[in-house]
This record gives C-alpha cells, structure tokens and sequence, in this order.
C-alpha cells in the first residue's frame, strides 16, 4: 500500500530492524545452548547443534531472518522477500499448544494421509485416462492429451466445477457423474484420518495428565509405573471452583474423590476440618454402604479424581495394600466422628 509506505515507512522499517535483531539474537541464543538436555548437562558435541538446525523449529527461525539478510547480498524482487517474512508467522508452533497438537497428529497418521494422497494419485491419473478416452475425438483443445485432461479431473474430483471444460459426449457425461460422487467419497478420506487422530491425541494427553495427577496422591506413590496407568485409567479428573459442594450429607453415594490439588472442608460434628492434596474422602458411604455422611465444599479451586463405586471395589480388589490404607483411614475417621458426638 503505497500510501502507508509514504506515511509510515520509516517506522516500520525501523521495526522490521528491531525484529530482526531480535530474532537473529534468539536464533544464535539456541544454537549456542542446543548441547544443553533439559537436565543442564552438556553433551559438548557440535552435533547438538547440527540437530538443531535442521530441524523443524531451527529452520522456522533461521527463515524468520534469512529474508533481510539476502536482500543486503543478493539482489531479489523485494515483493518475493516481503512473502518470505510470512514464514516467521511459523513461529508462533513452539508456543502455541493447538498447533502442536495439529502437528503432532499430521505426523502419528502421516502413513494414513500418505496412502490417500498415493490413492488420489492414482484416481487421477485414471479419471485423466478414461476422459481423454471419452472426450479427445469431440473435444481435441480440452482433451488433447492426458496431461492436459487433468485439469478437468482436477476441478470434477474436488467437486469445484469451474464448467471452463466440460464433457459433451455421453459417455464423457456419465463418467463426469461418476467421477464426482468418487470425489466426494475421496474428500471424506483425509477428514476422517484427522478426526481419528485428534481424538486419539487428545485421548493421549488426557491421559497422560491423570497419570501425572494419580502419581503424586500419596496412597499410589509406591506403586509401579503399570499399577498406576491401571488406575488412572479408572479415575476421571475434574476440575471444580471454589466454595463449590461435592457432596451432601445424606446422599446416595456412587463414587469416592482424590483431592489432585485444592482444599475441600468436611463439613463434620462438632469441628469441620480440611482436606488437602493428597487427601481423600467418600471411602465412608462405598464401604459402609450408606448414605453420605458429611458434605463436602470446595476451599479453593480442586483438581479432583473421582472412583465409580464398581471401580473402587475393583481397585480395593486388585490392591490389597490399598484396601488395608483406604479401611485404616475409615476407621480413624468414624471414630472421630463419634468421639466428637460424644464430647458435643
């Protein structure tokens, strides 16, 4: 916009500067430091550095800056250096976790996208085929060769239909019917592969969190890695604001609650006291097979893991040492609970 570029270029050339320094300053910042682990060891070999510079993200930043550079040294059409600035905007995939997701998922079921691209492929160069076939006598400009039929096969295959070359034999005519309802079926294919692997992603990492959240309740703490993943696949995490109720004092119980993170009060006679991370509560009413004997409100935001009732007597099934922890911490409890009836 030359009118920007009149009023304003001096600023944003000075800004496109200030960028460039900054991001050639980050980009020998990473090579330097691309030997360190995430532990703070070195390995002190260049080829740390190598590693870094070839892959994704050390390509991304050296693009971020090559464009200025090139155009000191090299004499290029400055409207093709201006597109190549767009590639900082590539940037922004080391820090935004939705475009990490994306492409982790592109890369988990790239054999999948891979055969339907070979499959696409092969459509086209049939479909190019076979209206050539069809077409080349009645239509020899549009349909003069196979290569030149792809066009059509194209824009008839995505389903777009520009209508600049049409068949007009019925032969042609049929098999452009044909070939469109295929393109539709051929669309669906990549949709669906992404959809697969963005649920099975998310899946993943929402494992992975419960996992985390189970391993550092203390009651699981001596388990092995598989005891906890078992568990974890029984928990379900959930989150809940403050001065939030969980439960009520004379419900029907159905689950039991570990406390990830947070503070809950238990509402109990004649001193309620608090629960911390760590903690558990509604062991009580799935044991005793009772009603709820306490409410339960949240003190602060709670990261929660909440037990069904038939997997809280799978789990006391399956881990006797829990069991024994779980009846032990019952027991301390109701006597509590009658002592302090007892002394209101």
């Amino acid at each position: 916009m030359d009118d920007l570029e009149k009023a304003y270029g001096h600023y944003f050339n000075a800004f496109e500067m200030f960028s460039v320094a900054v991001f050639t300053i980050e980009y020998a910042a990473r090579i330097w430091v691309a030997t360190e682990n995430p532990r703070g060891r070195v390995h002190g070999t260049i080829r740390d550095r190598i590693r870094y510079l070839t892959s994704f993200h050390g390509i991304v930043d050296l693009l971020a800056i090559l464009p200025f550079y090139l155009s000191a040294v090299i004499a290029i059409d400055p409207r093709v250096l201006r597109a190549l600035r767009l590639f900082r905007l590539l940037k922004l995939t080391r820090y935004s976790s939705a475009l990490a997701v994306f492409g982790q998922v592109l890369h988990s079921q790239r054999h999948s996208l891979g055969a339907t691209v070979i499959l696409m492929l092969v459509l086209l160069v049939f479909a190019a085929t076979m209206i050539y076939l069809f077409e080349n006598e009645a239509q020899p400009k549009a349909f003069g060769s196979i290569p030149s039929s792809m066009w059509w096969t194209i824009v008839t295959i995505t389903t777009l239909g520009y209508g600049d070359v049409v068949p007009v034999t019925p032969m042609g005519k049929t098999f452009g019917g044909f070939l469109a309802v295929m393109g539709v079926l051929m669309l669906a294919l990549p949709t669906g592969i992404l959809a697969n692997g963005f649920a099975e992603e998310i899946r993943k990492r929402s494992f992975v969190v419960t996992w985390r959240l189970v391993a550092h309740v203390p009651l699981f703490t001596h388990l092995d890695a598989v005891a906890i993943s078992d568990i974890a696949a029984l928990l379900k995490p959930k989150l809940v604001p403050p001065e939030y109720t969980i439960v009520s004092r004379g419900e029907q119980a159905d689950s039991m609650y570990f406390i990830a993170s947070g503070e809950v009060e238990v509402d109990v006679r004649p001193t309620p006291h608090q629960l911390k991370a760590g903690d558990f509560f509604g062991e009580i009413a799935l044991l005793k097979e009772c009603e709820r004997t306490a409410t339960v409100t949240t003190v602060t935001e709670c990261q929660l893991l909440i037990l069904d009732a038939k997997d809280f007597r799978r789990l006391l099934r399956d881990h006797p040492p829990i069991a024994e922890a779980v009846t032990k911490v019952m027991t301390e409890r109701l006597a509590q609970m009658e002592h302090g009836r007892a002394t209101a």
